[in-house]
């Protein structure tokens, strides 16, 4: 079971070796990620882009690019696309954003001819390791989803729970977050946590856990839970945390990214592959971290 990000990376390096698409690969830290990701024995990459400034970029920060394939396509979107179909077409395994917008690599995942629909409800996860907290845990839809309806939230869980068990994790321990733990007719978020959990009594999920509506505090928090009387083993040890939107979610992973003691790394699933969605702000840490998850995944 992966308890951290040296388990997540020890565990991704001793799988079989993986190929990633790089959409628009002139990006320094996604380069060094990608470069870290094989000396790691993890995966190796395809990098679609200008190559000339693909080699600028990687020259700038004396990395060697020898034994990767370069595909030169200057023009960003079709660089979007050609890597997504590398994806589609099974040439590689994970699709990492490199230099673009979100808005334009979502739309080449999305894509009718070539793109990595699966009829299933996409939906983004992140994973953090919090000094504190003895296990990882699951953030779900930060990035994606922004309103999602309690039909949305069904399947955003079952994608987690999918995540959760390839990182080892055999019962999931579920929590939809709310700002208050009683059912609110008047706060819609605690209605869907409720008949999620009733969902969940009547054997409607398998192989997790789902108790809420919890507070984060209930759900991450041994203590909070003990004294609040929450009468679930999901309260207090909760691995996955259901955000009620995108709001709520964000401003979290926002918060958490910048907090001491962190690791953190991000998929999006419901895709025929992982896609790596991170920020173009991101570092290269979280980059790998992401490479890392998506391999164990994939």
């Amino acid at each position: 079971m992966s308890k951290n990000f040296n388990d997540l990376l020890s565990n991704a390096g001793s799988g079989p070796l993986k190929k990633i698409a790089v959409a628009v690969a002139q990006d320094a830290a996604v380069l060094e990620a990608v470069s870290e990701a094989r000396s790691r024995g993890i995966a190796d990459a395809i990098l679609v882009g200008d190559k000339t400034q693909i080699c600028q970029t990687a020259a700038s920060i004396g990395l060697d690019l020898g034994g990767f394939t370069i595909i030169h396509e200057p023009d960003v979107p079709a660089a979007a696309l050609k890597a997504v179909e590398l994806v589609h077409n099974q040439q590689a395994d994970i699709l990492l954003k490199g230099f673009l917008s979100t808005k334009l690599f979502l739309k080449s995942v999305l894509n009718k001819d070539v793109g990595l629909r699966t009829g299933r409800q996409m939906s983004h996860v992140s994973v953090f390791e919090v000094d504190g907290i003895d296990h990882l845990l699951f953030l779900t839809d930060i990035a994606f989803n922004t309103y999602p309806t309690l039909d949305e939230k069904t399947q955003i869980i079952r994608n987690a729970v999918e995540v959760a068990h390839a990182c080892g994790i055999d019962c999931p321990k579920v929590a939809p977050l709310c700002a208050v733990e009683v059912v609110n007719p008047k706060m819609q978020p605690t209605v869907d946590a409720r008949a999620l959990t009733e969902m969940y009594e009547r054997g409607e999920f398998k192989g997790c856990e789902i108790y809420g509506p919890l507070s984060m505090d209930m759900a991450i928090d041994p203590e909070a839970a003990r004294h609040k009387k929450a009468d679930s083993p999901v309260a207090g040890h909760a691995d996955i945390l259901l955000f009620p939107d995108i709001d709520a979610g964000n401003i979290t992973y926002k918060l958490l990214v910048r907090t001491p003691k962190t690791r953190n790394g991000c998929v999006l699933v419901g895709t025929s592959a992982p896609v790596i969605l991170t920020s173009r702000s991101d570092s290269a840490e979280t980059k790998i971290n992401s490479i890392a998850f998506a391999a164990v995944i994939a």
